[in-house]
């Protein structure tokens, strides 16, 4: 799936209450644009280019799957709505807000509307020590340097004076006091893009299901009966495979850990698709395995209805996927559902995302954030 873009943003003001004015920009950034996952300290600068009273300045970094032409359109409208009114000559001027694109990934961008990275930030000082306190591994696409490199070599003389750290909103989030998370859902529910989002956004580590690569797979839609027997069987075998592998590369009592799939979704899958007597044989495989895996200290499982899956089955056009009857969605999510029932020693949260979409809207994304927070809490 697609990776998130990394963007740079800078923050100014220096009419109002310019503490308010950077906190409100920060919230109102991370609910409309994208994911807030570090911020500079915040200083104090004289103006820049015309006299005025100082403004305090900060950076952030921000995660989020939006064009950078998109990002723009939102940051001007978050500045409209603080009460900016933009002038429409080229000179500097107090404001209430200025809130600038500095960098995209590391990517140029010259249009009419958009110059990307921004064409003046290797000469401010306001720009360059708040990006120094974000510790970024970025090199200026165009002068081919890092930012300590750009701020040593600046012209700006102006001295930018720390006034105190800023918060990020995902400080209110303690993820990482769960050392292992698995997100699980039934096929299309977005497990794997969710699990791959939070652990780009909390700096965790994965544990992605390889089914793609499974040869079964594309037969067992074709023809079930035959197939779903070894397809059980293998999938069974390369989860036990990879989580033992993969886990044994952490360590569960410091590292943090997403996985898109918990070792139990096996025995679901196989309750739907084995005939009977082809099941009790897999229980008996199933029960070994099962022991010997370590269990997510928190189970997160994404509830769709089963329209919204065969919609999101047919966005992604996996081809052997395309003829997945309803019927059998109904009875993955039932079983789903029956096993959370039993599970009185896993610590479980279900969501339902039905009429949610994480990936495009950035408000349904802190939803599930904050079903997770207060799971914590409670």
């Amino acid at each position: 799936m697609k990776s998130q873009n990394q963007v740079v943003l800078s923050l100014g003001t220096n009419q109002g209450n310019r503490l308010e004015n950077i906190e409100k920009s920060i919230e109102l950034i991370h609910q409309e644009v994208g994911t807030v996952i570090k911020t500079s300290k915040l200083y104090e600068t004289p103006s820049w280019g015309f006299d005025s009273d100082a403004f305090y300045n900060c950076a952030l970094v921000l995660h989020t799957f939006l064009s950078a032409n998109a990002i723009l359109t939102k940051i001007l409208s978050i500045e409209k709505q603080l009460g900016r009114i933009r002038n429409t000559t080229q000179e500097y001027q107090s404001r209430i807000i200025d809130i600038d694109l500095i960098t995209f990934n590391e990517e140029i961008i010259d249009s009419e509307d958009l110059q990307v990275p921004h064409p003046l930030l290797q000469n401010r000082n306001f720009v360059l020590l708040p990006m120094l306190d974000l510790n970024l591994n970025w090199i200026h696409p165009v002068l081919h340097k890092k930012t300590a490199e750009l701020f040593e070599i600046s012209p700006d003389e102006s001295v930018c004076t720390p006034v105190q750290n800023l918060k990020k909103p995902l400080d209110e989030i303690p993820l990482e006091q769960f050392n292992y998370i698995a997100f699980e859902g039934n096929i299309g529910a977005g497990k794997t893009t969710l699990a791959t989002k939070i652990a780009e956004d909390f700096n965790a580590k994965t544990v992605l299901e390889r089914f793609a690569d499974n040869p079964f797979l594309p037969k067992f839609y074709e023809d079930q009966n035959r197939y779903a027997f070894p397809l059980e069987m293998s999938f069974l075998a390369d989860r036990y495979k990879q989580l033992s592998d993969d886990l044994a590369q952490f360590d569960l009592f410091k590292d943090f850990i997403v996985a898109d799939y918990h070792i139990f979704k096996s025995l679901i899958f196989a309750k739907v698709t084995l005939q009977e007597d082809e099941f009790r044989l897999y229980k008996t495989m199933f029960d070994i395995v099962y022991r010997e895996m370590p269990k997510p200290d928190l189970y997160v499982y994404l509830y769709q209805n089963t329209e919204r899956l065969l919609e999101n089955i047919k966005k992604r056009g996996r081809s052997y996927e395309q003829n997945i009857p309803a019927d059998y969605l109904d009875k993955i999510n039932g079983g789903y559902l029956d096993y959370i029932k039993t599970q009185t020693n896993l610590n479980v949260l279900i969501i339902d995302v039905s009429d949610r979409d994480f990936v495009k809207n950035q408000e349904d994304y802190l939803y599930i954030l904050d079903e997770i927070r207060r799971k914590i809490s409670n």
